[in-house]
């Protein structure tokens, strides 16, 4: 199987991220491009790691908790790395049903308010 390689910018483009974002990653250790001169380019591993982190944006973890879970399987290993993963996950599944029910009950308080509104008028 072939090693894909993307440059800056088809990286930029695939996951519909800024330059500036992508060189972020970069700087905080997320991504680790092979460099060729100024060029970069990103093999299968990085590929798989910014869709780890999108992903992980996605359900709102922080980029210090990505970083550190990405790290983890090269320094402890798979088993931990699931392990954590499981905290991170249960910890930040409470945190979005948390939030999704106080949005809820903002949705009635204001679909509550605009009815009593609409009553007043007639």
């Amino acid at each position: 199987m072939a090693v894909q390689r993307l440059s800056f910018k088809e990286m930029c483009s695939t996951f519909d991220v800024t330059p500036r974002t992508l060189r972020y990653y970069e700087y905080i250790e997320l991504l680790q491009p092979e460099k060729e001169g100024r060029s970069r380019f990103y093999t299968s591993r990085e590929i798989a790691r910014m869709k780890l982190i999108l992903r992980g944006r996605r359900f709102g973890f922080s980029l210090e908790e990505i970083r550190q879970w990405l790290e983890m399987r090269e320094s402890e290993g798979t088993e931990t790395q699931m392990a954590v993963w499981i905290e991170y996950a249960d910890r930040q599944l409470t945190e979005l049903r948390k939030q999704r029910d106080e949005l809820t009950k903002t949705i009635d308080d204001l679909q509550r308010l605009r009815d009593e509104t609409v009553q007043s008028m007639k």
